[in-house]
């Protein structure tokens, strides 16, 4: 019996050591030659200082920033571990709201959140992904077109020219993946920090 066991173990600790510890180090080392950036979390920095990560949207609310896509992520209340709180981007918690289409709450919502981006900007449709969480909760891009939709408030907001503003919007959209792959798309908070750069430089 003992000879059919043998291989068995031995099998599973070369095994465990070979996918375990062995493979996940040699990508790591990889990782960190070829995309150190990358592997390290897509951080920016300021000044010295870590602000965020282009892989993670941040909760801006201040009129001068344009805005990303709304969060349902929540966490414990610190009043009553036993019920969740809203805590839009929350990294630690990352998911969506789980509401379906018919959903009353989620319709409200939404319904609630147009009006209040309609009466920002009258007489333009409001982009889908300004109204709408996404999967994870902690999507950091929007489109150009939601970009696009917030440049007369943030343009109103810092006493900016709107073709300024929306200049910056345009030189801040990624494009497809080899014009094929994605949807084009605008980082909120390399977006804002250029807005902020821009108007330090003036």
């Amino acid at each position: 019996m003992l000879v059919q066991i043998r291989p068995a173990i031995l099998m599973i600790v070369i095994m465990t050591v070979l996918t375990g510890l062995i493979y996940p180090l040699a990508m790591t080392g990889i990782a960190q030659l070829a995309f150190p950036r990358q592997a390290n979390g897509s951080l920016i920095e300021e000044n010295g200082k870590i602000i965020g990560s282009t892989l993670i949207g941040q909760n801006f609310t201040s009129a001068k920033y344009f805005h990303g896509r709304p969060s349902a992520t929540t966490e414990p209340d610190p009043k009553d571990p036993s019920k969740t709180i809203p805590v839009p981007y929350a990294a630690a918690d990352s998911g969506g709201s789980n509401l379906g289409p018919t959903s009353k709450a989620l319709i409200e919502r939404v319904k609630a959140e147009a009006k209040k981006l309609q009466a920002e900007n009258p007489g333009v449709p409001v982009p889908v992904d300004l109204v709408t969480t996404s999967a994870s909760g902690l999507d950091p891009d929007i489109t150009p077109a939601a970009a696009l939709f917030q440049v007369p408030r943030v343009a109103k907001a810092r006493g900016l020219p709107e073709a300024v503003v929306k200049g910056l919007v345009l030189a801040h959209i990624t494009p497809r993946l080899v014009g094929v792959i994605g949807e084009p798309h605008i980082n909120v908070l390399e977006l804002n920090l250029a807005l902020d750069a821009l108007q330090r430089h003036r």
